[in-house]
């Protein structure tokens, strides 16, 4: 009766949700109109509806319920009773590797192609393992955290206090299981921010020198430029973004980590900004440009859904528009650090391309980050000079 309860209960929800909303804004809205709903049935439901979508475009003939069995299949590796209840032939062969559960699933239903799940493999950047990728679906992502130097030692405290699987990454940063309960684990929230290990990992091509003055173009909430004064606190800074409310939390964050030496605008980097910025010449500009945000669908897995192919050019064309409008900032022989978190080569190494044809700039170093290894969000970077 329970998992029947369950079923209802998600098809519920999958009825209320509208197309293009993000699912975790989405269901806290939702729980709070159903406060009948205990913790654990709201943790159920979550499950299920991300577990639901990270099927993907796989299978669409299927009545959703259907579908979610199979979801439920592929994505747990532990005895649950709802599957229990369904799919009581597959419940017993929850442990089983990936490999053997896509087979049983294909012998059920020989429509089911693993390629379905994310259609447009034949865009993935170049070094993506199509199988792993598409594979790293089915894996809910870690939390991680970026704790500061001189607060490590209180964080693995309290996080050991908390009985917390943690794991150290290296350079501060800590794996976590997802949804694990931070603000009621570590005391002080200065101690660390949350961010993507691959999020982190593209410090690494920023190299800061002492008295710098960079720009982070598309600076959202700030992260980049958290790491960038991290590695260097003397730099000068300007952070710019085309959204007034995102400007306001990146300002709560900065004051949060103590950073207050900044400059903000509200800039739209599609249009030519001369007249805010003709007497500004940084030595490093960060420009995490607006993208599809493929490489971070495993987190956000209703996103799959919600994409089509054709918003790939949208964004090589947005991405070129703003990097056009950037580059002329950089004084000579200074970086600009170009960031996605898409997988797609159109808007990663062909966007490089554009840089180093049209505009003239010097390819020093690029990479995909391969997040998808690690249960983490794959992100591309590069390092271009004029």
């Amino acid at each position: 009766m329970k998992a029947i309860n369950q079923l209802k209960t998600f098809q519920r929800i999958l009825d209320e949700y509208p197309a293009e909303a993000p699912l975790s804004k989405f269901l806290p809205g939702f729980y709070r109109q159903n406060k009948q709903m205990g913790s654990t049935d709201r943790r159920i439901a979550g499950r299920l509806m991300y577990n639901y979508f990270r099927l993907g475009k796989a299978v669409p003939q299927l009545p959703a319920d259907e579908r979610l069995f199979i979801a439920e299949f592929l994505c747990n590796t532990q005895l649950n009773s709802f599957l229990q209840h369904f799919k009581p032939e597959w419940a017993a062969c929850i442990s089983f590797g990936i490999e053997e559960k896509l087979a049983m699933v294909k012998t059920v239903h020989p429509d089911f192609n693993l390629e379905d799940v994310f259609p447009w493999t034949t865009h993935l950047s170049a070094g993506i393992d199509k199988e792993a990728f598409l594979r790293s679906f089915f894996v809910q992502p870690d939390l991680f955290i970026r704790v500061y130097k001189r607060f490590e030692q209180q964080v693995r405290t309290a996080l050991t206090a908390g009985e917390v699987v943690f794991k150290d990454e290296g350079n501060g940063c800590f794996s976590l299981p997802n949804g694990t309960r931070l603000e009621t684990i570590i005391p002080n929230q200065n101690w660390y921010e949350v961010q993507d290990l691959s999020s982190q990992q593209t410090a690494r091509f920023f190299k800061p020198q002492k008295w710098d003055y960079w720009w982070d173009a598309c600076a959202a909430s700030g992260g980049k430029s958290l790491l960038l004064h991290d590695m260097e606190p003397n730099i000068k800074l300007v952070v710019s973004d085309i959204r007034e409310s995102i400007l306001a939390n990146l300002y709560e964050r900065f004051q949060q980590a103590g950073l207050t030496k900044y400059q903000s605008k509200l800039l739209d980097l599609t249009q030519n900004n001369d007249l805010l910025l003709h007497d500004y010449a940084f030595d490093g500009i960060i420009l995490d440009a607006p993208c599809s945000g493929s490489g971070t669908w495993g987190r956000t897995p209703e996103m799959i859904s919600q994409f089509d192919g054709y918003k790939i050019d949208f964004f090589q064309r947005l991405q070129k528009d703003i990097v056009r409008n950037v580059v002329k900032y950089l004084k000579p022989g200074k970086p600009l650090i170009y960031i996605t978190c898409s997988v797609f080569k159109a808007e990663n190494e062909e966007v490089v391309d554009f840089i180093v044809k049209q505009l003239g700039l010097k390819l020093e170093q690029q990479t995909v980050l391969k997040g998808f290894d690690n249960k983490a969000d794959t992100m591309f970077v590069a390092r271009l000079t004029p």
